[in-house]
């Protein structure tokens, strides 16, 4: 009988509410576990892709992105300049260039997190590096028409496609001023 009251009566003691650690908080509020002491830490807001940002959020995210580049991407990864990996040291003015080594950085920052693991940086190399360094400084890509030789530091800007077909259709412009006149032997469609 004995025995079952002081069984009894640890079970009360441990189902009963914990007290409460030295200076209020619970000893699992490091944790950010939901129910102990409150909610987690806020979270980090979330990446927004540099495309999106305006003024100067996009400007000092911009510096950001430069120095990591300059001073990390470029001179571990940045290989030589040729016809098949051209470079443009005016990088920052091409809108796609500055989206795909913005995701990179990105995605390098994630993977070299410790949360990321021991693998994070191989994964970022294997499924973020190597993939986005081929798609900027591909032949045919947005620098094709920039730097092909360190000693002749070339810069163009590429004009992008015209606005598609739906757009053009949606536009308040009159229909005379959206489509170009024909003359009347001209074909209106493609030529096979």
């Amino acid at each position: 009988m004995e025995r079952s009251a002081l069984q009894a009566r640890q079970l009360e003691h441990l189902a009963s509410a914990p007290s409460p650690a030295p200076g209020g908080a619970s000893p699992f509020a490091a944790f950010g576990l939901p129910g102990f002491n409150g909610p987690g830490p806020a979270p980090s807001p979330e990446p927004r892709p540099i495309l999106e940002l305006e003024g100067e959020e996009y400007e000092d995210e911009l510096d950001g992105l430069g120095d990591w580049v300059d001073d990390f991407l470029l001179p571990v990864y940045g290989a030589e300049v040729t016809t098949a990996a051209p470079w443009c040291p005016r990088w920052q003015e091409h809108d796609g260039v500055v989206a795909w080594l913005h995701a990179l950085w990105l995605a390098y920052q994630q993977h070299k997190d410790p949360e990321a693991g021991l693998a994070g940086m191989f994964v970022w190399h294997r499924d973020f590096l190597t993939h986005a360094m081929a798609a900027v400084r591909a032949p045919g890509g947005p620098l094709s028409a920039c730097m092909t030789s360190p000693d002749r530091p070339t810069h163009r800007l590429l004009p992008g496609p015209p606005p598609s077909a739906r757009t053009q259709e949606n536009s308040s412009a009159p229909a005379a001023e959206r489509e170009p006149e024909r003359e009347p032997d001209e074909p209106s469609g493609p030529v096979s």
